[in-house]
């Protein structure tokens, strides 16, 4: 870790077609929520905006025991949600699937368990290589409206400088906040080349990593582990895993994100041998 430098999860206390057919309850395959997200242009996740409800719904809220929230998630199948392997979770620790507003007892969450945690096994807690872990679920989520995945990219996938995705999460609105907002944040952030990206991070930047933002929005703590999602013919990609990035959440610096696309055989090496 370097000055300045901070890995994105909270420790301590503290528009694609929609299309849901309610007759035959056939759910919209991966990456096609049931309910639309609305997007403000290029928007916080510090200065982000509260997401419509159910419209982001691959993400969920990793939680420990006590229910504290520490890290994000994507759904990629019924039994399998990705994450970034800092987050260190356990066994023990459970996911939250269908959720929006976490100080709310009204919602239709559902609370799973994880059966098995693979961390990648070339995961470097000093340089933030490999920040990806893969969660086996010990009962399948039960797919809905509010309730699906999102779509893993091809390993040749390419996300060019300057293409608008969006990010979503419950981390810090202000990385000085004494807490994180309980409502799903939204932001719309552009995707930076790797040059531009060493401008502010120089060789701590590496293939295996893709940055956004700098563009007045930023995750911040609480964030990690969350998604970064391209709009890729017509369906919602993941490009990114939330990572690490400035100490502050900078809106002027980029964000780094671990690169999907560089990561999908060791993925798809996990989901075919368990």
């Amino acid at each position: 870790m370097f000055p300045g430098e901070v890995v994105w999860s909270q420790w301590g206390p503290e528009s694609a077609e929609a299309f849901y057919n309610m007759a035959t309850i056939t759910f919209p395959g991966c990456g096609v929520p049931a309910i639309q997200p609305v997007l403000t242009g290029l928007s916080r996740i510090v200065n982000g905006e509260d997401a419509i409800p159910g419209s982001w719904p691959w993400q969920v809220s990793l939680q420990d025991k006590t229910g504290f929230h520490f890290c994000g998630g994507s759904l990629i199948s019924e039994d399998w949600v990705v994450t970034a392997a800092h987050c260190g979770v356990k066994t023990s620790d459970v996911v939250v699937a269908g959720e929006f507003d976490q100080g709310s007892d009204e919602e239709n969450i559902q609370v799973l368990k994880i059966a098995q945690v693979f961390k990648n096994p070339k995961f470097n807690m000093f340089t933030i290589r490999n920040d990806i872990t893969l969660l086996k679920l010990a009962t399948p989520a039960q797919f809905s409206e509010t309730v699906s995945a999102v779509c893993l990219p091809n390993v040749d996938d390419d996300f060019p400088p300057g293409t608008v995705c969006a990010t979503t999460g419950w981390g810090k609105t202000k990385y000085n906040a004494l807490k994180t907002p309980e409502k799903l944040q939204q932001a719309a952030l552009p995707i930076v080349s790797e040059a531009d990206c060493k401008k502010s991070w120089g060789s701590k930047i590496t293939d295996v990593m893709i940055c956004a933002g700098a563009s007045g929005v930023s995750s911040c703590m609480g964030d990690s582990g969350g998604p970064l999602v391209c709009q890729k013919d017509g369906v919602w990609t993941l490009a990114g895993i939330v990572s690490w990035g400035s100490g502050v959440c900078s809106t002027s610096t980029p964000a780094v994100y671990s690169r999907v696309t560089a990561l999908m055989p060791w993925v798809q090496q996990i989901l075919e041998a368990n």
